[in-house]
């Protein structure tokens, strides 16, 4: 009786150990845009993920900010994602700031290793855009 006890214990290690293995990835790190002109830092923040321009080569203005308030600030350090939850098949999903463009869609995030990828879509439906971001840090 003992051993089974024990085996039990034993099934339970591995089973843990290998549901670890596969546990979902999360997006938290520094990553390299597509065309490389940027990083964005992700992180927690608070029960979901959040990310900030962390670099560029050419960091200008957020001159299209639809807030005229917030036009002459740096693009460096500004939230470009918000409130991003996991979801199915190892995504995140929130909202993602364009300051290409000022507007806001809806982003979907799949990090896999070494690469991530983005999805951005105009709300309601639009059209959508994916590009591929490599990490830099993790």
């Amino acid at each position: 009786m003992k051993m089974s006890s024990f085996a039990a214990v034993i099934g339970f290690a591995v089973a843990a150990v290998g549901f670890s293995a596969v546990a979902k990835a999360d997006p938290a790190g520094e990553w390299r845009v597509a065309d490389g002109t940027a990083t964005v830092k992700i992180k927690k923040c608070g029960p979901n993920f959040c990310g900030f321009v962390a670099s560029a080569t050419n960091p200008g203005k957020d001159i299209r900010n639809p807030d005229p308030t917030k036009r002459d600030r740096s693009t460096i350090g500004i939230e470009v994602f918000f409130n991003l939850k996991p979801g199915p098949n190892n995504t995140y999903t929130g909202e993602t700031y364009n300051a290409d463009d000022g507007q806001i869609y809806i982003a979907t995030l799949t990090p896999n290793g070494p690469s991530m990828l983005i999805k951005g879509c105009v709300p309601n439906g639009g059209a959508c855009g994916t590009e591929t971001w490599t990490m830099v840090n993790k």
